[in-house]
């Protein structure tokens, strides 16, 4: 009995350890991705800027590129790796893809938080300066594509880039002082709070916005905000909102020349589809505008059902990134991009 219990947990271990070996190699095939990706350096007045480059494998000549333009945060240039199934798509259009780190993230330096929507602007301006230089990307194929804050960005882009092919816009903002309000009320209702709850939330907001339109420093804020410590912005955070919360896109987006490529969720928290459409096909001429909605995807475009499960965005992470993004999403990149080249070729 002895040895027939060893033999069954010997057998019950190395079934252990083919299933954890299986899993090893799910994650490593899930997470190799047909592009080549380089290291980028870009010396600028301001300090240097750091990012990747990634290209399609064995191309022919030179290639289309798409710059990237991120949404807020501390955001590195892969995106802690959200990017590279978007890349791997447009690499499979025979495009390249160029993301920066922000400032202060990565190799780059500076503080992004020490920026406003024309300081990004610049350093994407940057960016396109550089990818002209180079013999591996053909500078008459060269894109944009933002996420969210990058809708206050894109469009200062485009009224100094003149020859830019396209633009593709995600989720992006309009409006900083509507998304905020949106945002809160879309939140809260989402989690269950009462009306009640709700509108003492929105008037403690409204009490912020009038400290942030006189200017009020950190300190003020701190002391006249009604705010809990947990509630309470950084410094650094406030000054940040306060270079930036006038943001509105509406006017600028008549700067674009170009076809630009509206993509918007219906599970959205952040931004407001319906309205940003409208403010959207109100101030581009129709024939660029082309628009895609994904009635199941929220702002960042991922599944609802993922994006409401901590550990099934983990998993799904580690073994199956593709799958993140709602079903139509990769796909609809690819379709604009096979749009673009048919355009371009005619």
């Amino acid at each position: 009995m002895k040895k027939t219990g060893k033999k069954k947990l010997w057998i019950a271990g190395a079934s252990l350890l083919l299933v954890l070996a299986a899993l090893a190699v799910w994650a490593v095939v899930g997470n190799t991705y047909r592009m080549d990706e380089r290291p980028v350096v870009i010396e600028t007045p301001e300090g240097r800027l750091t990012g990747t480059l990634a290209l399609p494998k064995s191309p022919d000549g030179p290639v289309g590129l798409i710059v990237f333009v991120h949404g807020d945060g501390p955001t590195n240039s892969t995106y802690d790796d959200g990017y590279k199934p978007l890349w791997e798509a447009f690499a499979a259009e025979g495009y390249a893809s160029l993301s920066l780190d922000k400032r202060g993230v990565g190799g780059s330096e500076g503080d992004w938080l020490d920026q406003d929507m024309e300081d990004r602007a610049q350093d994407t301006r940057l960016a396109i300066e550089w990818a002209r230089s180079q013999p591996d990307i053909d500078r008459s194929r060269i894109g944009l594509w933002g996420a969210s804050q990058a809708g206050w960005v894109i469009p200062k882009i485009v009224r100094d880039e003149p020859e830019l092919a396209f633009s593709i816009l995600v989720a992006p903002a309009v409006n900083w002082i509507e998304q905020g309000r949106y945002h809160t009320r879309r939140t809260m209702e989402r989690s269950g709070s009462s009306a009640e709850e709700i509108a003492a939330a929105e008037r403690k907001n409204a009490d912020v916005l009038k400290l942030l339109r006189r200017g009020a420093s950190y300190k003020e804020y701190l002391r006249e905000a009604d705010l809990k410590a947990a509630e309470a912005l950084s410094k650094e955070r406030w000054t940040f909102i306060l270079n930036n919360f006038e943001s509105d896109s509406t006017a600028e987006l008549s700067a674009f020349k170009h076809p630009v490529h509206l993509v918007l969720g219906g599970q959205d928290l952040n931004v407001d589809s319906e309205d940003t459409e409208a403010v959207y096909r109100a101030h581009i001429p129709k024939e660029l505008l082309s628009v895609t909605r994904l009635p199941e995807a929220d702002h960042s475009m991922l599944k609802r059902g993922l994006a409401e499960s901590e550990t099934l965005m983990t998993l799904t992470a580690i073994w199956m990134p593709r799958k993140l993004f709602d079903d139509g999403y990769l796909s609809d990149m690819r379709q604009f991009l096979r749009t673009m080249e048919k355009t371009q070729t005619n």
